[in-house]
């Protein structure tokens, strides 16, 4: 049972990724009143059960007269989601609520909304999620000016100038990551465990990163070497781990070059994959700030709302 007044609900934001489910319950003073989330992520749901994984967690928290706005983001918003949300194209601001789709919901006391994502005709580049944290930090930052960084399974580096998104690319370091420790022939070298486990080496992960960004080329005889050193000297799985997260990293940190080189750059993300990034940077000469990606995403989500009272109005 819930201990929030539902007659204080003023509106619900919802982030509806690939794997979970989170939604904060805000109040007139845009401050949430209460936070709830599930694992029932856009990925693992059909059509038809959308609107109920969201109901299971909003139910006791909406009044019995009134229609409560959800403004969601992210894959719920994807051509496999509840609804497939335009992209916008760069150069662009972060979506506001003026250009949400809305979706049409069972239940009369809901009125839902979902965020638009972005696109880049060339080179091709899509991001639908991320440009809620940037919003965030614009929201916190208006005159920010450099580079964001979001890091994650497809990690994100955009180009903000004028309270805009101007360019972006897409580095699938993260999905290498898990594919190669999981199900190449790594998997036999590299722990399972995190660096926030205690099982990291700060020395391996800071040798590949150089190696990476200084012979990008090499990458694929550099990945074999981790198996071969296994093999041959014992090499720990501690070691093995940071050295893989340092060569796909550097890969990263070589092709993303003209994005970070001499910018500002701000990176959004959960801490220990951000603090992995900063490590890459400042390896490089680079120093770079770190901001909560939960934080960023609710400021975001605040934004668009703001824009969402007027279109409703």
């Amino acid at each position: 049972m819930t201990l929030v007044n539902p007659n204080a609900t003023e509106w619900i934001a919802v982030d509806w990724g690939t794997s979970n489910l989170r939604v904060w319950i805000m109040g007139a003073d845009n401050r949430p009143i209460a936070q709830t989330q599930s694992d029932r992520g856009m990925g693992g749901l059909q059509p038809n059960q959308f609107e109920p994984a969201l109901m299971s967690l909003i139910g006791d928290f909406l009044p019995e007269n009134n229609r409560v706005p959800v403004l969601c983001c992210g894959m719920v918003g994807s051509r496999q989601g509840w609804v497939e949300a335009d992209y916008q194209a760069v150069p662009c601001a972060p979506p506001s609520a003026m250009t949400a789709t809305r979706v049409i919901a069972q239940d009369p006391r809901i009125a839902v909304y979902v965020l638009p994502g972005v696109k880049q005709d060339s080179p091709a580049d899509v991001m639908r999620g991320e440009e809620t944290q940037i919003a965030g930090l614009l929201h916190h930052d208006p005159e920010f000016d450099g580079v964001v960084c979001l890091p994650g399974t497809h990690t994100k580096w955009a180009h903000i100038s004028a309270k805009e998104i101007v360019s972006f690319r897409t580095f699938m370091t993260g999905e290498l990551f898990s594919l190669l420790s999981k199900q190449s022939v790594l998997r036999h070298s590299v722990t399972t465990q995190e660096r926030g486990d205690g099982a990291w080496d700060d020395g391996a992960f800071e040798t590949a990163i150089q190696d990476a960004m200084t012979s990008p080329q090499s990458m694929a005889t550099y990945l074999f070497s981790i198996r071969a050193r296994d093999l041959l000297t014992e090499l720990s799985p501690a070691s093995a781990r940071a050295r893989l997260s340092g060569l796909l990293i550097g890969m990263e940190l070589a092709g993303a070059r003209p994005y970070w080189l001499g910018q500002n750059v701000a990176i959004i993300g959960a801490d220990a994959n951000a603090e992995l990034y900063r490590s890459g940077l400042l390896s490089v000469g680079l120093d770079a700030t770190i901001v909560v990606s939960r934080e960023m995403t609710l400021a975001g989500l605040i934004s668009a709302y703001n824009t969402l009272k007027e279109k409703i109005k």
